[in-house]
């Protein structure tokens, strides 16, 4: 057994790609357009799985468009999709900096929380060993539930 993707429902498809690419950083792999049922579905993938996930071996992100819906209850629902980071500090710093609220701050210097537009939680982890607790991260109180 092979896992290929997670779906999560978005009610903006530019917004939603705003998100996941412009500010995490994801890349856009393939998209698929259908009129007659009136979705789009665009796969995306982490950068260090841009190769395999060109040819189909990576597990993806599918961003699922119906174009007739525009807001999703429950969206907490799906659980979390997590990404491993080289830096979370820098990362954090980054996704602050595009107006992302860091619900949980990595003040461990290991673990965080953001969520997309669409309220699907997104963890965070510090690649390898934790980093040493540093400000204004270790001090940051958790904003709203993730």
């Amino acid at each position: 057994m092979k896992f290929l993707h997670a779906m999560i429902r978005v009610g903006d498809l530019d917004q939603s790609l705003n998100f996941f690419c412009d500010v995490l950083g994801l890349k856009e792999v393939r998209r698929i357009q259908n009129e007659k049922g009136r979705y789009t579905l665009v796969y995306l993938a982490a950068p260090e799985d841009l190769a395999d996930a060109k040819e189909k071996h990576a597990p993806t992100i599918e961003l699922t468009h119906n174009w007739d819906e525009h807001e999703y209850a429950g969206g907490r629902n799906f659980g979390h999709l997590a990404f491993a980071v080289e830096n979370i500090y820098e990362v954090c710093a980054r996704l602050q900096a595009a107006g992302v609220t860091i619900n949980r701050p990595p003040r461990d210097g290991h673990m965080a929380f953001v969520q997309t537009p669409d309220m699907i939680s997104i963890e965070l982890l510090q690649k390898g060993a934790p980093l040493p607790p540093t400000e204004p991260w270790a001090s940051a109180p958790n904003v709203g539930s993730w």
